[in-house]
């Protein structure tokens, strides 16, 4: 067994959050910005604190090292959805550009916290090019699929696939429907969560065609999210290891689904965390290293 940070499956052994209290800072900090970065809702702050101290408690049951973004003036609320802001490699950690205005303070406070704790940078997507991580999923060691949407363009693609060149990586990019147009949440990983080397939560009705038959012409088996499940957050699904996984309550049939497959399936209650921000545990992480 070795570790890789090329892996979204192997068991998770290190790993970034920005806690809740850090990222929403208090109640009256929420009612002033949520409207604005489109949230679902005003999350309660008391609640926020509860579900996300919860939340922490599984990974700290599953993760050996949990390093934590600080406080920054930079960012705001949705920083708590730190996968967005960069991406792992085994050469070093890759700053994004982020494709929502309002968040184009979050790779300057993440590089912060790297250069800190001794994380090597590889570099960062530069203007014009956009990437936010929650459009980048390793499906192998070698091979990362990246949606082409409206908060990861194709110059910032382009420039992803340069600086992992090196690494002998394949960039597949993924096209993207419009669905709800540019102020939506709608990431590569709305649609796709692999939990197993060969298993894979999708949900099919926004998937390309071509990327779906890729999947399964690669060996995955698929795990279906049902449409009244997609709103929910059932198709976020977050390997803790291989087929141990952690999701919002509320996706019964989606859990139901993954039990058949043999999966230990984890919840939290993540209605202010998660389902007010669109923002599901593959987002409220940043996974630096996994083992396989």
């Amino acid at each position: 067994m070795r570790k890789t940070c090329h892996s979204e499956t192997g068991i998770l052994r290190d790993v970034y959050i920005k806690k809740a209290s850090d990222a929403f800072g208090s109640d009256d900090h929420l009612e002033k910005n949520w409207k604005s970065l489109n949230y679902l809702g005003k999350p309660s702050f008391p609640g926020s604190l509860a579900e996300y101290e919860a939340f922490e408690s599984i990974l700290k049951d599953h993760v050996e090292n949990i390093y934590y973004f600080p406080i920054d003036s930079g960012v705001n609320m949705d920083s708590i959805y730190c996968r967005d802001a960069s991406l792992a490699t085994n050469g070093g950690m890759i700053l994004c550009n982020m494709g929502k205005a309002a968040r184009r303070g979050e790779p300057a406070a993440q590089r912060k916290a790297f250069l800190r704790d001794g994380v090597p940078l590889l570099g960062e997507i530069q203007v014009p090019g956009t990437l936010e991580g929650g459009d980048v999923a390793w499906l192998g060691e070698n091979t990362l699929a990246v949606g082409h949407s409206y908060r990861s363009n194709e110059e910032g693609i382009s420039q992803l696939t340069a600086l992992l060149a090196p690494q002998g990586v394949e960039v597949i990019p993924v096209p993207l429907p419009h669905y709800r147009g540019p102020s939506d949440v709608f990431h590569l990983m709305s649609i796709l969560s692999p939990v197993d080397s060969n298993l894979a939560v999708v949900y099919s009705p926004l998937m390309p065609i071509s990327f779906r038959n890729l999947l399964l012409a690669r060996g995955y088996q698929l795990v279906e999210v049902p449409e009244e499940e997609f709103e929910s957050l059932g198709c976020n699904v977050l390997a803790l290891s291989p087929r141990v996984c952690l999701m919002v309550e509320g996706n019964p049939k989606t859990k139901s689904l993954l039990e058949k497959e043999g999966c230990l399936v984890l919840t939290y209650r993540g209605q202010e965390i998660s389902v007010k921000g669109g923002g599901g545990p593959t987002c409220l992480t940043r996974p630096f290293s996994r083992v396989i």
